[in-house]
């Protein structure tokens, strides 16, 4: 998490990189922007820290970072600190007295921080509706949102909307547009020749400049694309069938270029497919093979999503409970390949908060730009090659 400093004298919190430069004796450090703002503190209106994610917490327990990465995909969007406890396997108390020791904060003030920073940069950077906002940024209601903001930022929507800046507001050429904020350490160039070898065809689509890729929204189809806003931005561009929910697509897109700890290699939307692509790599050892296997998969078992063919994009990425049940004999891989994806499949299919993120997307409002409701496509094939 990106530590900040308070300052005792004027209530406020900044980044380190701030203009303003407060007396040291008068400064007090917290371990995140969550710690300062539970402390009584509100952001600064010069650095403004809520428009910096948080950075990697790689430096404090296991425990800890399992906990913020649940909560990060939505652990606590409708459930209790209880809940998250018993899926991390230990009790409520212990929880809360290693976040409160580790963070600066107990996972719902951590919850409740992303939430409210995430609705702030929405205000700041779009001219999306209050009540859209809200459900974007995980709030229950628009009611809960003016509370939440009140509290940490001491202003309504309306008003926090009318502080920001010209140059704020970001426009593409249809879609939602925001921005994903790091330290400057990535190579994006790298990034992507990374993300192209790996890529699904059909999925994924990866350019010199760009990263696109089909993603499910409670069951109907999006897109997502990501190129390079500046040294420090990468600029994502949503077009969604709900808002619902946002606050972890977005997050979902960051762990695609590894923003948040920088130590780790790009990774995938979605930890199902990680797993899948690691099982076919194991069993076929030629890398452009093993691509090609994984379009076909896609190809055979991916639902169709129509519109998107001139950027390469025709379906979605095979869902669990598909692949379980899915003929895979007609696969040209090993029979033990074959049984290793029957089975992982099946465990995400039967247990999927095990190895999928969150989605606790709604069903309505809808955005304007709802997409089609897909068909399933059927696999086929029985002899191997």
């Amino acid at each position: 998490m990106n530590a900040v400093g308070a300052v005792l004298t004027t209530g406020i919190y900044c980044r380190d990189d701030c203009p303003g430069r407060p007396l040291p004796a008068n400064t007090t450090r917290y371990p995140s922007a969550a710690a300062a703002e539970a402390a009584g503190y509100r952001a600064c209106h010069r650095c403004r820290p809520y428009r910096q994610e948080s950075a990697a917490v790689a430096d404090m327990p296991e425990l800890v970072c399992r906990g913020v990465e649940l909560i990060a995909d939505g652990a606590l969007d409708e459930a209790t600190e209880s809940g998250l406890a018993g899926r991390l396997g230990v009790s409520p108390r212990h929880l809360r007295r290693m976040f409160l020791q580790h963070a600066g904060v107990t996972p719902d003030q951590l919850a409740r921080s992303r939430r409210a920073h995430f609705a702030r940069r929405l205000l700041d950077d779009t001219d999306l509706r209050i009540a859209d906002i809200a459900f974007a940024a995980g709030f229950g209601s628009v009611r809960q949102l003016n509370r939440v903001l009140a509290d940490t930022f001491h202003g309504a929507p309306r008003e926090l909307r009318a502080r920001r800046r010209v140059t704020d507001r970001l426009q593409a050429d249809g879609g939602l547009a925001l921005r994903l904020t790091h330290d400057k350490s990535l190579d994006f160039a790298a990034a992507l020749a990374h993300l192209a070898a790996r890529a699904t065809p059909t999925v994924e689509a990866v350019s010199s400049t760009s990263y696109r890729r089909t993603i499910l929204i409670d069951q109907d189809p999006g897109m997502i694309e990501i190129t390079q806003r500046s040294p420090a931005e990468l600029l994502l561009v949503a077009h969604l069938p709900r808002l619902n929910g946002l606050i972890h697509h977005v997050h979902r897109a960051r762990r695609i270029f590894a923003l948040d700890d920088p130590a780790k290699t790009c990774g995938s939307w979605d930890p199902f497919e990680v797993g899948v692509h690691d099982i076919v790599r194991a069993g076929v050892a030629d890398a452009a093979r093993a691509r090609a296997i994984l379009g076909d998969l896609a190809g055979r078992f991916g639902t169709v999503v129509p519109g998107l063919a001139p950027v390469g994009l025709t379906r979605m990425f095979p869902q669990p409970d598909v692949l379980a049940r899915a003929d895979l004999d007609a696969l040209p891989i090993p029979d033990a390949t074959v049984h290793a994806l029957r089975s992982f499949a099946q465990a995400a299919a039967d247990d999927g908060s095990a190895t999928r993120p969150i989605d606790r997307s709604r069903r309505s409002p809808r955005s304007p730009e709802r997409g089609p409701r897909p068909s399933a496509v059927a696999g086929s094939g029985r002899s191997k090659p």
